[in-house]
């Protein structure tokens, strides 16, 4: 019996160390803990618009969270076609129920492409930024740019309001989601036939642009 108890112990403690490498929220999980929850609350982007389910960039994360043994359960709360102003009225009741550690932000394009106005959607991203750091889950911004014909001033004022709410807010930042989908030598053949949005040969880049940002806060709760 005692030796029973020496070799349950040593097998205890060699899966929290294996756990502790991995960093803090591996080890919570070792002992117990329910793995943490990565919300992402996006548009049709992130909604697997026009794709097969499972293909998009979110199951694809999921996917390698799980193949690098990173403890963390993804809830995509996505909807095609919304704004800030529709996350933002979301949001509460997504917090509550899912009690997540990280949130991933991935709103603002279609605030962009219905002309709304730029100091609407800064206020709407602080005001989400601001209710998730509230519940205790880290931020996670994901930046968007808008195409040369809605003007360089318009353009970079667009972008610039990502950098500013991640500043002001100590969010985590990706600036361009689509970077290597929409700026590529050929950004067509990486898009439907609406030209808006990625296919599916795209979301494993969109996946690899998030990842290294997005592992970050995981593994640091």
């Amino acid at each position: 019996m005692k030796h029973s108890l020496n070799s349950n112990r040593r097998h205890f403690s060699l899966g929290l160390l294996a756990a502790l490498a991995l960093g803090p929220a591996s080890a919570a999980y070792a002992q117990g803990k329910a793995a943490p929850v990565v919300l992402v609350v996006g548009d049709s982007l992130s909604a697997e618009y026009g794709l097969k389910r499972g293909s998009g960039w979110v199951a694809l994360t999921e996917e390698r969270l799980k193949g690098e043994k990173v403890p963390a359960r993804v809830v995509n709360a996505s909807v095609s076609g919304d704004t800030t102003s529709g996350g933002r009225s979301r949001l509460p009741a997504l917090l509550k129920q899912h009690q997540p550690a990280v949130v991933v932000i991935e709103l603002g394009g279609n605030d962009a492409l219905r002309g709304l106005p730029l100091n609407m959607t800064r206020d709407n991203l602080t005001a989400m930024a601001r209710a998730a750091k509230a519940a205790g889950a880290r931020v996670l911004l994901l930046g968007m740019e808008m195409p040369p014909n809605y003007g360089a001033k318009y353009g970079q004022e667009f972008r610039e309001l990502f950098a500013t709410v991640a500043r002001e807010e100590k969010a985590a930042l990706v600036p361009f989601f689509l970077k290597g989908v929409a700026d590529g030598a050929d950004p067509l053949a990486l898009f439907q036939s609406d030209r808006i949005h990625p296919n599916e040969k795209a979301q494993p880049m969109m996946r690899d642009t998030v990842w290294p940002e997005l592992r970050k806060l995981v593994v640091a709760g």
